[in-house]
């Protein structure tokens, strides 16, 4: 079973101390730091900034989730801005092997997200098979502080049940009050913004999380 991961969305904290930020979340637990890259219609961290932070935490694990459209025009920015893992939407990609190829040729782990209209049948197998991660959105991308989806919580499930071995991300409106159907549904990296940045200790819910879904993976362990 693939581990647990926590990867809190930078775009929940406070941009003005980012690197800081940064540190605070992996003081707390955190592996990675997820950074959601949506160019349209706002604007938020592009190739620069996340070179800054690369720069600013050494070693840092940048989980860039590309909100474009074109994804394959900014494979070399997020590279040399040292990324980390290049998550695309399948719904913007031409030719999503070619990309994935592409991303692993700049040594970064090549994720595929799906929106929450989406089937989780428009991830192939072949697709799967060659992507390191998938991510399931559970919010609209966009904008942080959306409800979560509950519909979009069976697409974690059928991808899991496709590919037990497959890292699977959950993305949106995901907290202590939602992420035990996440992690019972299959999912084991999860990002979460807000519920993490805006807790009095961040390193308590990072850790709950983490538990959550350490548990859930131990009781499908047990029953397979």
């Amino acid at each position: 079973m693939p581990r647990a991961i926590i990867s809190p969305s930078v775009l929940a904290s406070d941009f003005g101390q980012l690197t800081a930020e940064c540190k605070r979340m992996i003081k707390g637990g955190a592996e990675w730091l997820h950074m959601g890259n949506h160019f349209v219609p706002n604007i938020t961290m592009g190739a620069p900034i996340l070179a800054c932070v690369s720069k600013g935490v050494p070693g840092i694990f940048m989980d860039c989730h590309m909100m474009v459209a074109q994804p394959e025009k900014w494979v070399d920015d997020i590279a040399d801005a040292g990324g980390s893992l290049y998550c695309f939407h399948i719904e913007a990609a031409s030719d999503p092997i070619a990309l994935i190829d592409a991303i692993h040729a700049r040594k970064m782990k090549a994720g595929v997200a799906i929106s929450p209209d989406t089937p989780s049948s428009a991830i192939t197998d072949e697709i799967a098979h060659a992507a390191d991660m998938l991510l399931v959105m559970t919010v609209y991308p966009g904008r942080g502080g959306q409800k979560f989806l509950d519909r979009c919580v069976p697409k974690v499930a059928e991808l899991r049940a496709r590919f037990p071995e497959k890292d699977i991300e959950v993305d949106g409106g995901v907290g202590p009050k939602t992420i035990d159907v996440c992690a019972e549904a299959g999912s084991n990296v999860i990002v979460a913004g807000t519920a993490i940045f805006n807790a009095p200790e961040p390193e308590k819910v990072i850790a709950l999380l983490k538990e959550t879904v350490d548990t859930a993976q131990a009781k499908r362990a047990a029953q397979s």
